[in-house]
């Protein structure tokens, strides 16, 4: 069973981030080998935190020594080669699969640059945290190509648009 424990800052506005923060991971989580994790009879928790650029500029600064807000931070919980057995090894019946933080400004903008809402720019920036949780990244091709074939399932499921779509102007 997938929760979501998600907590907002202003600027972010009033929206039901909880309901659309499941939707994104769900449809994350169940385009990957790992999709048992929805129907585990523990808990998997993921942590959503939707704060401002000067709180996600300093955790980048702190965790990634990089000197400026992004997007989106990812801070897995779970190391991926126990993924598959982490349910049954819980004592609690819970695991944190981790936490996932998006700065407010900087999604504003690439929303805005992109034509899109800042809720579906959010909600696939909660898909590519939470495959990041998984152990998914873009580091190499190989590994990049293989995460964003995952997350363009996950927004068409969702509805959402193509972001990696390259269009002629």
């Amino acid at each position: 069973m997938l929760e979501i424990a998600l907590s907002s800052d202003a600027p972010w506005p009033e929206q039901d981030w909880d309901a659309l923060a499941l939707r994104a991971a769900t449809a994350a989580i169940e385009r990957t080998p790992h999709g048992e994790l929805l129907t585990s009879a523990a808990t998997v928790e993921i942590s959503i935190r939707l704060a401002s650029d000067d709180e996600v500029h300093t955790l980048n600064k702190q965790y990634r020594q990089k000197d400026k807000p992004t997007n989106v931070l990812s801070f897995p919980m779970v190391q991926p080669d126990l993924l598959d057995t982490v349910s049954q090894n819980s004592d609690d019946g819970e695991v944190l699969l981790g936490d996932i933080i998006l700065a407010h400004g900087v999604c504003v903008a690439e929303a805005a640059e992109r034509g899109i809402s800042v809720e579906d720019h959010a909600m696939h920036l909660m898909v590519h945290g939470t495959l990041h949780l998984l152990g998914y990244d873009h580091i190499d091709d190989d590994e990049a190509e293989g995460m964003e074939q995952i997350e363009r399932a996950a927004l068409a499921a969702l509805g959402l648009h193509d972001p990696y779509l390259i269009t002629e102007d």
